[in-house]
């Protein structure tokens, strides 16, 4: 970044984690030029076995343990018990996804914490929470999806689905993020640290609050796929090549430029049964045949052209070789143990400024002096 200071220089973070909430919010903070101290198992984090294609190396070890150094302790020793008191005295944040109330075992309550370490801000990520009936469960990314109700909204209408991506593990991250930084915030006018619970369970309830409503509103969600349950058209649809293109109608404006510029058929545009979205809704089949022959009489890239004059937003129907050759994919390249690996840039650019990205430690290198391994 040049001369520019990166905005958590001189925070230190002790990182007690492993798999990929606690650790997604660690590697933003190191992105953020907070020093990262990782404490790891002799064995290591679990995750650095979760795969091998990055580099050999495991493509979620590498994508959130940058920037970051690699501590070896046994905290059940003595000695490692000391040397995480010592850590913690210089520390200015202390983030940790062990099994609930793992710490309090190890001698560090939040009472002790907050006694001896009054700056310090501590940040617990849990499945459950701290109480409750189901906080001594063990929690994992697709249990939660599950537990929650997320899977019941996700996929076709045969079965529930999994979301593609760890998708409670990093909304919890990014959950723990910003409640870090909104503690660093305040400490710094008040001086005090703070104590910090996220859960896993919590997150994904709280982003589920739209479903959920309407369930409790009387119109559960239903799962449709690549369609949406409240407007319509907004699905997929396949050209004559067999090109698939999403789009989506989101005002009663946009369906007459539709119908007009797309599909040749004026007069669908102020006809009662597709004029409004609600009666877009109720006459879902008909609207999306209507639409389909629009696509059928054109190639994928002619439906495409014609949807851009029409003021329509559309999106092509990609896999990850198609977001891999994407023209509007940022990368960055970290470097790693086995060498440099190069995967998607975070989202949030800052004008002027361009950052470097640390490398993904060896297990044990802060044990053998740090440095860039």
């Amino acid at each position: 970044m040049g001369s520019d200071v990166l905005p958590l220089s001189g925070v230190r973070v002790i990182a007690i984690e492993q798999a990929v909430a606690a650790p997604f919010a660690t590697s933003r903070l190191a992105d953020a030029g907070a020093e990262v101290i990782k404490i790891e198992r002799p064995e290591g984090d679990f995750a650095r076995g979760y795969d091998d294609v990055a580099a050999g190396q495991s493509s979620y070890f590498v994508w959130l343990n940058r920037g970051k150094t690699s501590l070896v302790l046994d905290l059940a020793s003595p000695e490692g018990k000391a040397r995480l008191a010592d850590l913690l005295s210089d520390a200015d944040v202390l983030v940790q996804n062990l099994k609930n109330g793992a710490l309090d075992r190890l001698g560090f309550p939040v009472e002790r914490l907050e006694r001896d370490y009054p700056r310090l801000i501590s940040c617990a990520i849990t499945g459950y929470g701290s109480d409750g009936p189901m906080a001594e469960r063990k929690a994992y990314d697709l249990l939660i999806q599950a537990e929650s109700g997320l899977c019941s909204i996700t996929g076709g209408p045969d079965e529930p689905a999994r979301v593609g991506i760890s998708i409670v593990d990093i909304a919890t991250g990014a959950t723990a993020h910003a409640a870090i930084l909104e503690a660093l915030l305040r400490r710094g006018v008040t001086g005090r640290g703070a104590a910090i619970a996220v859960s896993m369970f919590d997150v994904m309830a709280d982003w589920l609050t739209v479903p959920l409503l309407n369930h409790e509103g009387g119109k559960s969600p239903r799962r449709v796929g690549m369609a949406h349950p409240s407007i319509a058209p907004y699905g997929v649809f396949e050209a004559s090549d067999g090109a698939l293109v999403l789009i989506s109608v989101q005002s009663d404006r946009e369906w007459r430029n539709l119908c007009d510029t797309f599909l040749g058929k004026r007069d669908l545009g102020t006809d009662p049964r597709f004029a409004t979205n609600v009666a877009r809704v109720a006459n879902r089949a008909a609207t999306d045949a209507a639409v389909a022959e629009g696509f059928a009489r054109r190639t994928g890239e002619e439906a495409i052209a014609a949807l851009l004059r029409a003021d329509v937003a559309l999106a092509a129907v990609n896999d990850m070789a198609g977001l891999a050759g994407h023209p509007h994919l940022r990368r960055i390249q970290v470097g790693t143990p086995n060498g440099p690996v190069s995967y998607p840039a975070p989202g949030a650019r800052w004008k002027g400024e361009s950052r470097a990205y640390g490398p993904v430690p060896a297990l044990g290198n802060a044990n053998r002096g740090g440095g860039d391994d």
